[in-house]
């Protein structure tokens, strides 16, 4: 049973910048967690060869965009293969690119490597290209030193000479361009991607669309014979928006201009019966999917609830996220579990039992991983951060529905208790066309430059993995505060737990689960859906002064059961389990 794993970023490591954010990283942490089990999986993405953008910043937070050229030979393994796709009355040409990933090694003698790992800093790749930026791929795995069943995951690059520089500029960048460009780009992702797949040898046997940017992978397998019912019966299509804008949606003739006969001539039915608020005057790639596909998950129980009102009668299906462990587990903390909870490398429920572990232990390990972020901040800001402080994190993409500022809604009441005893880091991207996200960066700098002289906030520039691993094993506390229930899952959140840092949250996406106030983090609020920031923010503003700081100033033993509780609730959120949900689906496929 192969299983073709496609979506539009897949986020490896750090240097292979082809992926914007939760997405990408939560489909790397898919196929990592599928090769510690040794699952018949090979994920398939585009090569973007300028990626997401690396992000700068003035002194003012305006963010602006620079493109570095990534050369995919420092990477990725050059199989000399090559697709051709008809295309705009021509020939696409697609070289075909392979990362091979592996799983966890299951012998004591692997921490060095299962912590640079950890670090994002070392891979173990077959064949060439085994240069820098094979850092950070994943950790070998294997009984008595054997290696499990290797995954690859395909990059079809359209850099080649025979393609118009139009088709060679397709891959370009992750979701750069106008329709006209994202079609096509779709086009070779679903179409593309079947071809690669079977170019380099795979059979196929059942589909995983990650989103609907994959959707024309489903006609890709019509036209080669599967019928309607096979398809449904081989096809899950996992949805994680329920912000409209995060759903593509093109004209019907555009599309048809890429695909010709390959749309179907119901597609405008399909969609409409597929619950498109539009009623089908646009080709909802989202809609389209859960029309063809037999099994449509979201990832996370409030996420499959919501999705459940957007897609008709179609049934959604929950399946919460989870993160890979050893790829978002700092290395003091994994050294600290390999003290104390042995055997968590190859079986991460073991992090359930997290209780075990001494408060002395707890505070050395914690210490060195805040020391780390401390020294990051000081040489990529300037910002001196303070050990005795209370040390707030918040990474995401900066989206207008995650309310990056909410906290400085009241500086005046912030200052009254926070003064001294709070220190914040944020970190994110917004996308280059999204001005309300921009604004959001420029107003965190604004409202810092307001409080620095007691409350010190430092931004860090270009978020990453390497940044997040840094930031969700750093700080104390961990801060969102979407506009319920537009946050799907929230992964940065498991992340911050599996490294004992308690989630201070609005109760969304993966928080309403994992959720134990007081015990494991806290929850800001009820579970109020309407927008209302002035509430939110009152809401925020008094959990941190009535419950975080004082559980804080209660001492080292108090923070310590806090910390153990954080890590034992990550224990049902790692890429693990999350796997072992999608193996029931995978094995089903017939």
């Amino acid at each position: 049973m192969t299983v073709a794993y496609l979506s539009a970023e897949i986020g490896l490591w750090s240097e292979l910048h082809t992926y914007s954010g939760g997405l990408g990283v939560l489909a790397g942490d898919h196929v990592k967690s599928a090769a510690d089990v040794g699952l018949d999986l090979v994920g398939i993405t585009l090569l973007y060869r300028q990626g997401y953008g690396r992000q700068h910043l003035d002194a003012n937070g305006v963010q602006t965009e620079s493109y570095a050229e990534i050369d995919p030979s420092e990477h990725l393994i050059d199989t000399g293969i090559e697709i051709a796709l008809p295309l705009d009355g021509s020939t696409l040409i697609s070289r075909l690119w392979v990362a091979e990933v592996h799983g966890v090694r299951r012998r004591s003698d692997q921490r060095d490597v299962a912590e640079k790992a950890a670090r994002g800093e070392s891979a173990q790749v077959s064949g060439q290209g085994a240069g820098k930026g094979t850092a950070g791929m994943a950790v070998a795995s294997g009984g008595s030193g054997s290696l499990s069943k290797s995954i690859q995951v395909l990059f079809l690059d359209t850099r080649h000479a025979d393609n118009s520089p139009e088709h060679s500029s397709l891959g370009d960048r992750l979701y750069g361009g106008d329709d006209e460009n994202r079609i096509r780009q779709e086009y070779l992702l679903g179409v593309g991607g079947i071809r690669a797949m079977q170019a380099l040898g795979h059979g196929i046997d059942g589909l995983h669309l990650n989103e609907g940017h994959c959707t024309f992978a489903m006609l890709e397998m019509l036209r080669q014979g599967w019928s309607r019912d096979q398809l449904a019966a081989r096809t899950l299509f996992t949805t994680h928006t329920p912000v409209p804008a995060g759903h593509d949606r093109f004209d019907w003739h555009a599309v048809e201009a890429v695909l010709g006969e390959m749309l179907p001539d119901d597609s405008r039915e399909l969609v409409r019966a597929a619950g498109d608020p539009q009623r089908g005057e646009r080709c909802s790639m989202s809609h389209l999917a859960v029309a063809l596909a037999g099994s449509v998950n979201a990832v996370s129980n409030l996420n499959a609830w919501v999705a459940s009102s957007m897609f008709g009668e179609t049934h959604i299906a929950p399946i919460t996220n989870g993160v890979h462990h050893l790829t978002w587990t700092s290395a003091p903390m994994a050294a600290l579990y390999d003290e104390h909870l042995v055997g968590w490398r190859s079986d991460p429920a073991l992090l359930a039992h997290a209780g075990r572990i001494p408060d002395a232990a707890i505070g050395e390990a914690r210490a060195e991983a805040r020391g780390v972020l401390r020294d990051l901040v000081r040489a990529s800001t300037g910002v001196e951060l303070q050990a005795q402080r209370l040390t707030i994190g918040f990474a995401r993409r900066f989206a207008t529905y995650k309310r990056a500022d909410l906290v400085f809604h009241d500086l005046d009441r912030l200052r009254s208790f926070g003064a001294d005893r709070l220190q914040f880091v944020f970190a994110g991207k917004a996308h280059p066309r999204d001005e309300g996200g921009k604004a959001l960066i420029e107003s965190i700098f604004g409202s810092a430059r307001e409080v620095a002289d007691e409350i010190p906030v430092a931004f860090l520039e270009d978020y990453s993995m390497a940044t997040g691993l840094a930031m969700t094993s750093g700080v104390d506390v961990w801060l969102n505060n979407p506009v319920r229930p537009m946050e799907a899952s929230g992964t940065s959140g498991m992340k911050a737990a599996m490294n004992g840092v308690p989630n201070c949250s609005v109760l969304d996406g993966w928080w309403p689960e994992a959720c134990e106030h007081g015990v494991n983090g806290w929850a800001i609020g009820g579970s109020e859906d309407e927008r209302d920031d002035e509430r939110d923010a009152q809401n925020l503003l008094d959990t941190l002064e009535q419950h975080v700081l004082p559980a804080w100033d209660e001492g080292s033993q108090r923070w310590a059961s806090l910390v153990r509780a954080a890590i034992a609730t990550s224990a049902r959120f790692t890429g693990a389990r999350m796997i072992s949900d999608y193996q029931r689906f995978y094995d089903a496929f017939d």
